[in-house]
C-alpha cells in the first residue's frame, strides 16, 4: 500500500514515515506486552483447546484491603501508582527490587507472563498454580493500597495461565464467537476469572474488542483473538465475558483502543499504520461497553491514524485518548498504555519525551513489561522523570492528581465478588 511523505517540522516531532521506518527497527516481535501480548511459536497449540474445565483447587487469598478516604500521598506515591511493571522471578524475597518497588516506591500493579522474552527462556512468573499463589500473595503483601496484578489471560493461544503449567484449558475468543452461545461465553470467562481469583490475580487485560475486519490480519485474526467481524457479536460476548469476571471480583481491560483489527501488520514488530484500513465501526464496541458502565480499563495500542493524529500513535495522542475515548466516547475510568519499551515509542522520542506525551494525552497507567529489554530498575528511573517532569511545569500536579483518583475509583472496586 502506498504511503505519503508526511513532514512534520516541529523538533522533537517525526515524520509519519521516519515514526514508521524507526518502529520496524523495535524489538517487539514476541510475546511481551501487557495487552498486546501474542503467543510464542511454541504456544501454539496443535489443536483447539477443549472447554475450560475445573480451575485447580487452591485456596483463595484474601483480598487486599480496598481504599477509604483518599490520603495525603506524597507526589512520589502518586507517581507510583501510575506505574505497571514486569519482573523475573517464580518467587521474590523483601530484598528483590521489585518487592521494594511496591513498598518504598508504591508501585502500582506488576504485569506476570510465562516466558521470558530476552533471555529465551521459558520460565518467567508461571510455573505451576502452587507456586503462583505464593508468589502474588507475596505481592500482595508488600502493598499499602491494593496492588493491581494484571496478566493476559484471553483465552486460547494468548493465555499465560495455561496447561503446560497445570491450569484448566481455554477456548480462543473467535470460537466462542462462532458459537454465539452468551451463556457458554459466561461459564468460559467465569471458570477463567476463577483460576485468576484463585491466584490473587485481580486484572485480566483481556478481553480484545478489535473487530475481525482483516481475516489475514497477522496478530489479530491469526490467533483468534477477535470475537467477531461484527461490533454487536463483539460488545454482546465482551460483556458477557466482562459480567463473568466481575462476579469473581476480577477486573477487565478492553483492547486495542482504537482498533487493531483491520490492521495489515502486527504492533510488536514496529508502529503500524491504520491510516487507510481503520474505519469508525472499530469504536462501536467501546462506545457500547462504555455506555453500559461496563469498562474498567481501556488499553492503547501503538497504531497509527492520520486521520485521527497526523502526528503521534494512538497511546501518545491526546486527539484520541482525550477527545475522542474521554471526550467523544465519555469514557473517565483508567488508561492503560501499551509497553512504553516498545522500539517504536522509547528509541524514538527517549524515555522521559515518551512519558510525557503518555501523560498529556490522557493515559493514567504506564506500562513497562520488562519484557522486550529488561531493566530492573525501570520503576525507579520512570518514577524519578515524572517527579522531574512535575517540577519542571512539563506535567501538572493536578494532572498526575487526576490519573490517581482514577486508579483509586478502580482499586476501590477489587473487593467486589
Amino acid at each position: 500500500m502506498a504511503r505519503k511523505d508526511m513532514a512534520i517540522a516541529a523538533r522533537r516531532r517525526l515524520s509519519r514515515r521516519a515514526f514508521l521506518r524507526a518502529a520496524a527497527q523495535g524489538l517487539a516481535a514476541l510475546a511481551a506486552l501487557s495487552g498486546c501480548g501474542a503467543p510464542n511459536d511454541e504456544e501454539i497449540p496443535t489443536a483447539p483447546p477443549a472447554r475450560s474445565s475445573t480451575p485447580p483447587p487452591t485456596a483463595s487469598p484474601t483480598p487486599p484491603p480496598a481504599p477509604t478516604a483518599p490520603p495525603t500521598a506524597s507526589l512520589e506515591a502518586r507517581i507510583g501508582q501510575m506505574l505497571l511493571v514486569g519482573f523475573r522471578g517464580p518467587a521474590v524475597t523483601p530484598s528483590d527490587t521489585i518487592v521494594r518497588d511496591i513498598a518504598e516506591r508504591h508501585l502500582g500493579g506488576v504485569v506476570l507472563f510465562d516466558y521470558d522474552v530476552p533471555s529465551g527462556r521459558p520460565l518467567r512468573n508461571v510455573q505451576s498454580p502452587e507456586q503462583l499463589q505464593a508468589l502474588v500473595a507475596t505481592l500482595h503483601e508488600a502493598a499499602e493500597e491494593p496492588l493491581l496484578v494484571a496478566v493476559d489471560q484471553e483465552g486460547g493461544h494468548v493465555s499465560r495461565l495455561n496447561e503446560r503449567h497445570g491450569f484448566p484449558a481455554t477456548m480462543p475468543a473467535e470460537h466462542l464467537g462462532r458459537l454465539g452461545d452468551l451463556q457458554v461465553t459466561h461459564d468460559q470467562a467465569g471458570s477463567m476469572a476463577a483460576t485468576l481469583a484463585g491466584m490473587g490475580i485481580n486484572l485480566n487485560l483481556a478481553p480484545v474488542v478489535d473487530l475481525r475486519l482483516n481475516p489475514e490480519n497477522p496478530i489479530i485474526a491469526r490467533y483468534e483473538r477477535a470475537f467477531s467481524a461484527d461490533p454487536e457479536v463483539v460488545a454482546a460476548q465482551a460483556l458477557a465475558f466482562i459480567a463473568a469476571h466481575h462476579e469473581q471480583g476480577v477486573l477487565t481491560t478492553l483492547k486495542h483502543f482504537p482498533g487493531h483489527g483491520s490492521s495489515q501488520g502486527d504492533s510488536h514488530l514496529g508502529l503500524v499504520d491504520v491510516t487507510h484500513t481503520w474505519s469508525r465501526v472499530e469504536l462501536e464496541p467501546y462506545a457500547r461497553i462504555i455506555a453500559a458502565g461496563a469498562a474498567d480499563a481501556v488499553m492503547t495500542a501503538h497504531v497509527f491514524n492520520a486521520n485521527l493524529d497526523p502526528e503521534c500513535p494512538a497511546t501518545l495522542s491526546p486527539a484520541t485518548i482525550t477527545g475522542l475515548l474521554r471526550g467523544e466516547l465519555g469514557y473517565d475510568g483508567v488508561v492503560i498504555s501499551d509497553d512504553m519499551q516498545m522500539g517504536a515509542i522509547a528509541q524514538q522520542y527517549g524515555f522521559e519525551e515518551a512519558i510525557r506525551r503518555a501523560i498529556a494525552a490522557g493515559v493514567d497507567i504506564l506500562a513497562f513489561s520488562n519484557n522486550l529489554a529488561y531493566d530492573e530498575a525501570i520503576a525507579t528511573r520512570a518514577v524519578a522523570a515524572i517527579v522531574g517532569l512535575v517540577r519542571s511545569g512539563a506535567i501538572s500536579e493536578a494532572r498526575i492528581g487526576e490519573s490517581y483518583q482514577r486508579i483509586r475509583r478502580l482499586k476501590s472496586r477489587l473487593r467486589a465478588g
